[in-house]
């Protein structure tokens, strides 16, 4: 089920507004009642259009209302007046949402900058009223056009979070905890798997103002890449992340071996996609204040061949140190 906090993924179903019709009349006034036409013309009907906005992070609205139309154009009025076009309907998303026609599977867009417009469902253009036939010959015309029925879409988001950084790793490996420590953000952190269901992010601040992006997403499990869990959600967040910083629960306390969890962690990734798995990346060694962490340490850099960063996000040990390594990793791949 859903988050009611937190949405990824909504059909959305868009109605551009219908034009007005267009007006037939004629001048009736005390000195002239066999005047010519003053039919005005309808107004186009407004559009539905999504706008990426950097402080929407998620699709929850659109979750509970689906439905979006704009404006119908007024119709057209005698005495030469036009009816006013029907606003548009303007819908802020997430920056990173792509969009994607249900009825045809294209893609439509894949919107990533703050700002930037998508028009998907357009209005009706607005009828012609009957001032536009007379001639002089044809001086009474009763001709005119109705408004246009404006487009009708539906539309599939999904949303695809822009981060600098993923963390990926097991349930329970500590990830929260980690964001915790090393960014802004506060995570729900619970000692049991699955504490996190949905991407959290976290913003990293230097001394020199440089702001990195950091994303906590579900724990992986294994056959993710075939939707096994949260499978393709998680994996889905994590595509966009330019490095990734893979945490390791060295202590072991869900019975696992952590080079075996490493070892799954980055098959998973390369099955889902061989791009992801070769982003540039380091090792978090988590929990290391745990007494069975050292020798796993020790077993897990002969068998990995690995230099992982050993820390404690209880604890806070080792923290600057990861965070320094994150920057160095970042400015060398820049």
């Amino acid at each position: 089920m859903k988050s009611r906090k937190f949405v990824d993924s909504v059909v959305v179903y868009a109605f551009g507004g219908n034009g007005g019709d267009g007006c037939v009349s004629f001048r009736r006034e005390t000195h002239e009642p066999h005047g010519g036409p003053n039919g005005g013309d309808g107004g186009d009907g407004g559009s539905v259009i999504l706008k990426a906005d950097k402080d929407t992070d998620s699709l929850l609205r659109l979750f509970f209302v689906p439905h979006q139309r704009a404006e119908n154009g007024e119709h057209g009025r005698g005495k030469d007046q036009y009816g006013h076009c029907g606003k548009n309907c303007v819908i802020k998303i997430p920056l990173g949402t792509e969009v994607w026609n249900v009825t045809t599977g294209e893609m439509l867009a894949d919107i990533v900058n703050d700002g930037e417009e998508l028009v998907v469902a357009r209005g009706g253009k607005g009828g012609l009223g009957n001032i536009h036939w007379k001639t002089a010959t044809h001086q009474a015309p009763r001709e005119h056009t109705e408004g246009e029925r404006g487009e009708e879409v539906s539309l599939r988001l999904e949303l695809k979070l822009m981060a600098h950084i993923g963390l990926v790793g097991f349930p329970n490996a500590g990830k929260s905890s980690l964001l915790a420590r090393i960014s802004d953000a506060h995570p729900k952190i619970a000692a049991y798997p699955f504490t996190t269901l949905n991407p959290i992010i976290g913003t990293m601040i230097f001394e020199d103002y440089t702001r990195l992006t950091v994303a906590d997403l579900p724990g992986l499990l294994k056959d993710a890449h075939k939707g096994v869990g949260l499978g393709h959600d998680f994996l889905r967040h994590i595509e966009r992340s330019r490095f990734l910083v893979f945490v390791v629960d060295m202590a072991g306390t869900d019975g696992r071996a952590p080079q075996e969890d490493y070892a799954a962690l980055k098959r998973e990734l390369k099955l889902y996609s061989k791009d992801l798995a070769a982003r540039p990346s380091l090792v978090v060694a988590n929990k290391m204040d745990m007494p069975e962490a050292k020798e796993n340490l020790k077993l897990f850099k002969r068998k990995t061949r690995t230099k992982p960063i050993p820390v404690s996000a209880s604890t806070g040990d080792g923290i600057n140190a990861l965070r320094e390594a994150i920057r160095d990793l970042v400015d060398k791949n820049a």
